[in-house]
């Protein structure tokens, strides 16, 4: 498997990122080992989590649970620079961290050594802000989205730049070696871009935030931003929460799905969703191709840096995202997508 490296930092990532967010819910410790052990068979050498997981659903109780795990891997293993750990600060109004506080100075401090002590590591490749304290139009906010509620620019770069201090901090203190982002705006991505390049901190190397071939907000400003400013974009959702396997097709709920948990997939489902995912399925079996692999190696290959987040509930499922690495989608094929998508836009 090909090594990237992550924005400009240095640090060389797996052209794959194994995602965690269902170990300690959907999966068992013993499951989720299983998956890193197949995952670095196949090698991919980074994992992302944070402090809230696992989700379905989220809850202050089991906050942290999916970072235990892989800290208890970790000890076992006993390879730390093997791999390239990252992970995530909650983000403001979320029940995992009692009182849904704000990112703050404070809180990033606290929050970091909380990580380092279930991960059982000295450090953390990559630390993330999950989500920013102004609100985004992320998570299904885009149709109600208005950023003339947001705080002043002056408040939101001063909030930043505390920020950025002491990240900076704890670059120096060896605790953290990179920074990124998740759920940004290309604005907000700009704004810590800038403030790194005037001295104030450490510069944001990756940003995380959905993409798939049915949600596709990230390719235009901030797929620019990326490619020039050399911002590694880490995918999450490339299979836009199971959609694009075709397992829902014809609005089903199969036993022991993520929709048996989360009926409505975080927004994602609606019958426009499941027949443009039938659209997708059926463009990779004319191909010869599992949709899964398909919608993996599109993001795979896109004009801008952009590593998938993939995440499976068992080994079955997750061999045919890790198929990715070795596909290069023909041209005939990813034409039939761009017209597809200019046909069948998003549907969320």
């Amino acid at each position: 498997m090909r090594k990237l490296e992550l924005g400009r930092s240095g640090i060389m990532v797996s052209e794959i990122c194994l995602g965690s967010m269902t170990w300690g819910t959907q999966n068992s410790q013993a499951e989720g080992h299983a998956q890193i052990d197949m995952a670095l068979e196949r090698g991919v050498n980074f994992i992302d989590t944070a402090e809230m997981y696992p989700v379905n659903p989220v809850r202050a109780e089991t906050a942290g649970d999916t970072e235990t795990i892989i800290g208890a891997y970790l000890a076992k293993r006993g390879k730390r620079d093997d791999l390239v750990i990252a992970t995530k600060i909650t983000g403001e109004g979320s029940n995992a961290v009692p009182g849904g506080p704000a990112i703050s100075p404070e809180r990033i401090r606290q929050a970091v050594d909380s990580s380092l002590t279930r991960l059982q590591s000295d450090y953390i490749d990559l630390y993330q802000l999950h989500w920013p304290n102004r609100g985004s139009y992320h998570f299904r906010k885009s149709w109600r989205f208005d950023p003339s509620k947001q705080p002043t620019k002056e408040a939101v770069l001063n909030d930043m730049e505390a920020c950025l201090a002491t990240l900076n901090d704890l670059v120096n203190e060896g605790k953290i070696r990179a920074v990124g982002l998740s759920n940004e705006t290309a604005w907000g991505t700009a704004q810590w871009l800038a403030l790194a390049a005037a001295g104030k901190g450490p510069r944001m190397e990756a940003i995380q935030n959905e993409y798939s071939l049915m949600c596709r907000y990230y390719d235009l400003d901030l797929g620019e931003l990326g490619q020039q400013e050399q911002v590694t974009l880490l995918a999450y959702s490339p299979l836009a929460a199971g959609i694009l396997s075709g397992k829902y097709s014809g609005d089903t709920t199969p036993e022991g799905t993520r929709r048996a948990l989360n009926h409505n997939l975080g927004g994602r489902a609606n019958p426009r969703a499941f027949n443009i995912a039938d659209a997708y399925v059926a463009l990779a079996q004319e191909a010869g191709l599992n949709p899964i692999t398909m919608a993996i190696a599109w993001v795979m290959n896109r004009p801008f840096p952009s590593i998938p987040i993939i995440g499976s509930t068992s080994l079955a499922q997750l061999g045919p995202n890790l198929d990715a690495a070795d596909l290069t989608l023909p041209k005939e094929l990813l034409d039939k997508i761009a017209v597809l998508h200019h046909d069948l836009p998003m549907p969320y």
